[in-house]
């Protein structure tokens, strides 16, 4: 009997048990149906029903889902149900956007304490329909779940479609490719660690970024046609997220200390140069895209190099090795600063 703890493990090692007693049960037919099995940022099925004995067109469906849970990913204190719903599309969307696919729908699940406000439900429906409309998505449907006092967690579903393109794994990138990133680093930690302290007006558009994520969805199918070797957005911080390229694809992303420099300075006036450096390390819920290309001249716009792929696994920062840091589910306390 393992009587080891889920914080003895942490996220990544918990999914390493999982996913193989998963795929242990998976049927007969699921090898010709899964594209891409649990265990990337979103899963790939093909799907294609026969009609008069003749077979549609397959199409390449991408699922993903993920969860916020109250006093572990957002605080009431300075989150509205708009902003929890907002940001629970915008993770969800980027899973899809880091495979390369364009988001179709989605399904959404509210387990709540009956104590709930109505008008916190209706601020989180509006929240979540607005982000869905803007991004050309529709609320396919969900379910609705009571909970034990105190309790309130959202879940989403995406769903999306790869239009053709082989999606963009983890396990793609190759020693001599250059590592590139879209979006930003480290603003979403800055203002979690500003709204901790009380001061949210010392960077407005980190704290922003922070409430509500706006991952660069339309880039991801840019990079994938632009023959992206590996991608996955920075949801846990850009070291931890590093490393999964790196573990996955069995070689090392040396980053750029220099390369991110801007990015720190970004950061410095608000929160001190040691938390901004902090922030863009391991700093989570970016929702930016890092991917791995062949070289820069195969790096499309909106993508910036701020590192190499070199022999090796996991992450290193100018050569020296990284340990992963950042967000991890079972390996942090809820309400620190480790949440960024």
């Amino acid at each position: 009997m393992d009587e080891r703890t889920l914080a003895d493990l942490g996220e990544d090692d918990l999914l390493a048990l999982i996913i193989p007693v998963l795929r242990s049960y998976q049927t007969e037919h699921a090898g010709g149906r899964l594209v891409v099995p649990p265990g990337d940022d979103a899963a790939v099925s093909r799907v294609g029903p026969q009609a008069d004995g003749c077979a549609a067109a397959p199409v390449e469906v991408v699922a993903t889902t993920d969860a916020m849970v109250r006093d572990r990913d957002w605080r009431d204190a300075w989150s509205s149900g708009e902003d929890v719903g907002a940001k629970v599309v915008a993770q969800n969307l980027a899973d899809v956007a880091a495979m390369g696919g364009r988001p179709t729908g989605l399904l959404v699940t509210l387990v709540a304490d009956p104590a709930t406000t109505v008008e916190w439900t209706l601020a989180l429906s509006r929240g979540i329909g607005a982000a869905a409309a803007a991004h050309e998505v529709d609320v396919l449907g969900g379910d609705l779940s009571s909970g034990p006092s105190g309790v309130l967690m959202v879940s989403v579903t995406a769903l999306g479609e790869m239009d053709g393109r082989a999606p963009v794994l983890r396990s793609g990138a190759l020693v001599g490719d250059v590592v590139a990133v879209c979006g930003s680093l480290g603003l979403a930690g800055a203002g979690w660690a500003l709204l901790e302290q009380g001061r949210p007006d010392a960077d407005p558009e980190a704290v922003a970024r922070q409430r509500r994520p706006e991952p660069p969805l339309a880039d991801g199918p840019s990079a994938a046609r632009a023959g992206a070797s590996a991608m996955l957005d920075i949801s846990d911080g850009l070291l931890r997220d590093a490393d999964r390229i790196g573990r996955a694809s069995e070689v090392c992303l040396d980053l750029s200390e220099t390369a991110l420099t801007p990015d720190v300075e970004r950061l410095t006036p608000a929160v001190g140069r040691d938390l901004a450096r902090e922030c863009v390390l391991a700093g989570g819920e970016e929702h930016s895209l890092l991917a791995t290309f062949a070289d820069r001249d195969h790096v499309p716009a909106g993508f910036r190099v701020i590192g190499r792929v070199v022999a090796g696994r996991g992450v290193s920062l100018d050569g020296i090795r990284q340990k992963p840091r950042g967000w991890d589910h079972f390996g942090a306390s809820p309400g620190t600063a480790q949440r960024t």
